[in-house]
């Protein structure tokens, strides 16, 4: 499909494609995808009275009623799975695969969500008092922010919305900057749902933009939780104001993981499980693995593997059939990636497959 065809059948209209000021761009070639509209932060109070209206509504609804609502919101996934997936390719340049394979992963937290709607319970517990006894009840929070990174750009608000309908909240979602289209169809299949169970406008509210929108969020007071997903240098900058007003944070932010390769190890379940999980999604995970720790009795035939292994990875178009591996989301990920590599050789690490011209021109690794 032709990235036009890809927005045609994602039911974009040229209004929501056109007359903003934020570019949108694909990074399977650069081409501008479109140009939206930001939310000014200054509206934020707006938005987020219009979420807490829905919300006083919502919470007096019982909860497998609001349960309904999540089934009905995947339903609309399943219908819409092929042209959200692709779209998720188009913005972030996931292999096709990956595309599909998170808008079904929205798809299982529906289903998991619309169980708990039947399972909200609290604790009956026995008093000194005759007659009597004390009832847990739980009670909604209010409207939750959620704030998502590009390399998950839907289905981090649906673990998020999924729980927060389920439980009686609203919901606010600033998505990355990236990857406002995305985003836009999913508020709208959101919306759909809704309104074919009735429930109150608001529930879903949307804002677009960067730092400045998230900042909003974080010191806003209307928001007694937020979730945010991202960078480790964003949870530093949010936390702190969240916490400052005595709001609640969820965050999910980046890792730093090693596997680590023993003398008994199974080699074939080693490759197959290490290129997954540093080649996957171009190696822009919070899980993507960083770090390979292998005892020295197998340290050459492991890194001759992997070696192997990396020259024979398809890299290339993520809508083309058969490529493993797309393009890293943008040019500035790149020149980050290739500073990394000189920083690794630079404290005495060696290159062993792969590489840019500029790094292959340099001297040999010792």
């Amino acid at each position: 499909m032709t990235h036009e065809e890809i927005l045609k059948a994602a039911g974009l209209t040229k209004a929501e494609l056109s007359g903003g000021t934020l570019a949108v761009r694909s990074p399977i070639d650069g081409a501008e995808l479109a140009r939206v509209h930001e939310t000014d932060p200054a509206d934020m109070a707006k938005v987020i009275a219009r979420s807490q209206a829905a919300f006083k509504k919502w919470r007096d609804v019982p909860a497998p009623r609001r349960g309904e609502l999540v089934r009905l919101l995947g339903e609309e996934l399943r219908a819409e799975k092929a042209a959200l997936g692709a779209l998720v390719t188009l913005e972030v340049g996931k292999i096709t695969s990956e595309g599909l394979g998170e808008v079904q992963e929205m798809i299982d937290i529906c289903d998991f969500a619309v169980g708990l709607s039947r399972q909200l319970y609290g604790l009956t517990i026995a008093t000194e008092r005759p007659g009597h006894r004390m009832m847990e009840t739980w009670h909604p929070l209010g409207v939750c922010g959620v704030i998502s990174a590009f390399n998950f750009p839907v289905a981090v608000w649906s673990w998020n919305a999924a729980l927060a309908i389920v439980c009686g909240d609203s919901v606010v979602w600033k998505p990355s900057e990236r990857t406002t289209l995305s985003s836009a169809i999913t508020i709208a299949l959101a919306r759909r749902a809704a309104a074919e169970c009735g429930a109150p406008d608001g529930l879903f509210e949307l804002v677009t933009g960067g730092p400045d929108v998230a900042t909003a969020m974080a010191d806003h007071p209307g928001l007694p939780l937020v979730s945010a997903t991202g960078s480790t240098v964003m949870g530093a900058a949010l936390a702190p104001r969240i916490a400052a007003r005595f709001g609640r944070a969820l965050l999910e932010l980046g890792g730093n993981n090693a596997a680590i390769v023993t003398p008994s190890a199974d080699l074939d379940l080693v490759v197959r499980g290490v290129t997954f999980a540093a080649a996957g999604t171009a190696g822009q995970r919070c899980t993507t693995l960083r770090r390979l720790i292998v005892q020295r009795s197998r340290r050459d035939e492991v890194v001759d593997r992997l070696a192997r292994t990396y020259e024979s990875l398809p890299i290339g178009d993520p809508l083309a059939a058969g490529t493993l591996v797309g393009p890293v989301i943008d040019a500035t990920a790149f020149v980050r990636l290739e500073a990394a590599i000189h920083t690794a050789r630079a404290d005495g690490g060696s290159l062993v497959v792969g590489g840019s011209r500029a790094l292959a021109d340099e001297a040999p690794d010792a």
